[in-house]
């Protein structure tokens, strides 16, 4: 066996070993934190500049108080609301019909959109029902269906299922037409049939636009949450913000604006971090 002719190196020449990546980063913990955080923080420095803003722009005048109030009467507001126990009622009715509308809409919206997106024949049935309820205005159908329905729960929680369906349903069929042709060959080359075929490569690839369609669907489905309640209601939050706005009492009626704001916000990010934990099965686009 040949040797190497090479010269051994001489000693102190070689590189020491390097260090990991944890001993050598010399930023300080808090500043480790901001970057894991950063979004967080920077939106809570945007929302308390704005109140403080807000505020100061009400105690000078500028803005008048019967029209929007401030945040210190909203705060006060919101104490008052929460000493009497009124708003546990409201956001308890309106939360139900959130949850049940929203969840209905989430089982139907996925089925539909899996189905509408695999058969093509199935596609043209359900393809023109979405593009022209979808096209149809919320707020003329709620009248019909509080004359179908009356003014109880289930009327509510049909006007919720038909705002946040269709989000659901779009995103989902979209998603099963998005999946990669490649990974189709890939499954027919080892003989998977159709149903092998829809469970391991359709699902997995429509699920980051499921959850898309999910996150879309909340924010709707808490405006129709408030359609619902303003046209025939007397309780909720959207009942609520319309006798405090008829009343002129805007402190409160604001109250009610914001709350249903930070849900929203709340529902939202929470779908997001999934929708994040799922992002590697979104489908790659060929850069080849």
């Amino acid at each position: 066996r040949a040797r190497s002719s090479a010269p051994w190196p001489p000693i102190g020449s070689c590189r020491p070993a390097r260090a990991p990546a944890w001993k050598t980063d010399r930023r300080t913990p808090i500043y480790r934190w901001y970057l894991n955080n950063e979004r967080l923080v920077l939106g809570a420095i945007g929302f308390v500049t704005v109140v403080a803003i807000w505020e100061l722009a009400t105690q000078l005048g500028w803005l008048r108080l019967v029209y929007v109030s401030s945040p210190s009467r909203i705060f006060q507001a919101a104490m008052t609301e929460v000493r009497i126990g009124r708003i546990w009622g409201d956001i308890g009715i309106s939360l139900t019909q959130f949850v049940l509308g929203f969840a209905a809409a989430a089982g139907v919206g996925i089925i539909v959109g899996l189905i509408a997106g695999w058969s093509k024949r199935a596609s043209y049935v359900i393809d023109p029902w979405l593009s022209a309820l979808y096209a149809t205005p919320d707020v003329a159908l709620v009248p019909l269906i509080i004359l179908w329905l009356g003014i109880g729960l289930p009327s509510k929680v049909f006007v919720v299922f038909l705002t946040a369906l269709f989000p659901i349903a779009v995103n989902t069929l979209v998603g099963v037409h998005s999946t990669d042709a490649r990974l189709l060959d890939v499954a027919r080359s080892y003989r998977a049939g159709r149903v092998a075929l829809f469970r391991t490569v359709i699902i997995p690839s429509t699920v980051p636009f499921i959850l898309t369609g999910l996150r879309l669907a909340s924010g709707r489905a808490l405006v129709g949450v408030v359609l619902a309640e303003l046209i025939a209601s007397n309780q909720g939050i959207g009942h609520m913000i319309s006798v405090a706005g008829s009343t002129l009492n805007t402190g409160r009626m604001m109250f009610g604006v914001i709350l249903l704001g930070l849900f929203g916000m709340f529902l939202g990010e929470v779908i997001r971090r999934i929708e994040r934990r799922f992002d590697i099965w979104r489908p790659q686009p060929n850069v080849s």
